[in-house]
């Protein structure tokens, strides 16, 4: 027999769940007013204690309002929520949101080049530049520094060219999504951009659900080894148009078929 091992569950998380997904499915709407604590402890058959984390959690997401003293109301997420509510807005009740699929479809297609763009012009501006010395002969001094931006630039081209040799012997599609994953968070990194960095988690986060879903669309991408590579080069010789362009390239067909496959029936995940 194969034992697993046992998930532990949080009541005060379970509360969470099925509350957030009444919001943001629309079950629950902005300005309603939600029962006591003392009410939905009931309702729920779990504790005040593990309601009122519940809800903490919830206002903590921008879902709803907690006023001591009052009742706590839903909020518009869209007004007060942020991109970590992404996966639960992309897969409701076991179906893929079209609308909200589209929306990150059209994220990761703008975000790319600018990432990458972003990537080769930081990596631009640590390239050593060669300035001439006015200072008279016997004033310079030996220069004993490391040459950290070199460093810095090898760093990042030995990380992206160790995740191309993993994709391009990858033969799993869902497998090969992930070393794309890895490629693009690489390349954040690069970018040293917390904005990006947190938009990137966000969307990572909503699309992995669906790898198995996307991966015969996404084959054509993520085997397009050679793309990757013109890529990487771009980036780690700090050419920031070069590489917006690659990138846009890299992401465009696949884009554009996973938007024409929303239009058709909605997937389900189980």
């Amino acid at each position: 027999m194969a034992l697993q091992p046992v998930v532990k569950r949080s009541v005060s998380g379970d509360v969470f769940e099925q509350i957030a997904a009444d919001v943001l499915s629309g079950e629950l709407a902005p300005g309603v007013s939600l029962p006591s604590e003392r009410q939905l402890a009931e309702a729920l058959g779990v504790s005040r204690p593990a309601v009122r984390e519940a809800l903490q959690r919830l206002a903590a997401a921008g879902l709803v309002a907690v006023r001591q003293g009052d009742a706590t109301t839903v909020l518009d997420y869209r007004r007060g929520a942020g991109l970590e509510v992404l996966p639960r807005l992309l897969v409701q009740r076991g179906e893929l949101e079209p609308a909200v699929a589209r929306s990150i479809l059209e994220a990761r297609l703008h975000n790319g080049p600018k990432v990458a763009e972003l990537a080769a012009s930081r990596l631009a501006e640590a390239a050593p530049r060669s300035t001439p010395d006015a200072r008279p002969a016997s004033a310079k001094m030996p220069r004993t520094e490391t040459n950290a931006p070199a460093a810095q630039r090898d760093t990042v081209r030995e990380a992206l060219e160790n995740c191309i040799a993993a994709l391009a012997i990858e033969e799993d599609l869902v497998a090969q999504q992930r070393h794309a994953m890895e490629f693009w968070d690489l390349v954040v990194d690069a970018a040293d951009s917390i904005v990006f960095r947190l938009m990137f988690n966000m969307l990572r986060a909503a699309y992995e659900p669906a790898l198995a879903a996307l991966a015969p669309i996404m084959s054509a991408e993520v085997g397009n080894v050679g793309a990757y590579r013109e890529l990487a080069a771009a980036i780690v010789a700090g050419r920031p148009q070069e590489a917006a362009d690659t990138a846009r390239a890299l992401l465009e067909p696949a884009t554009t078929a996973l938007l024409e496959v929303l239009d058709g029936p909605r997937a389900r995940f189980t």
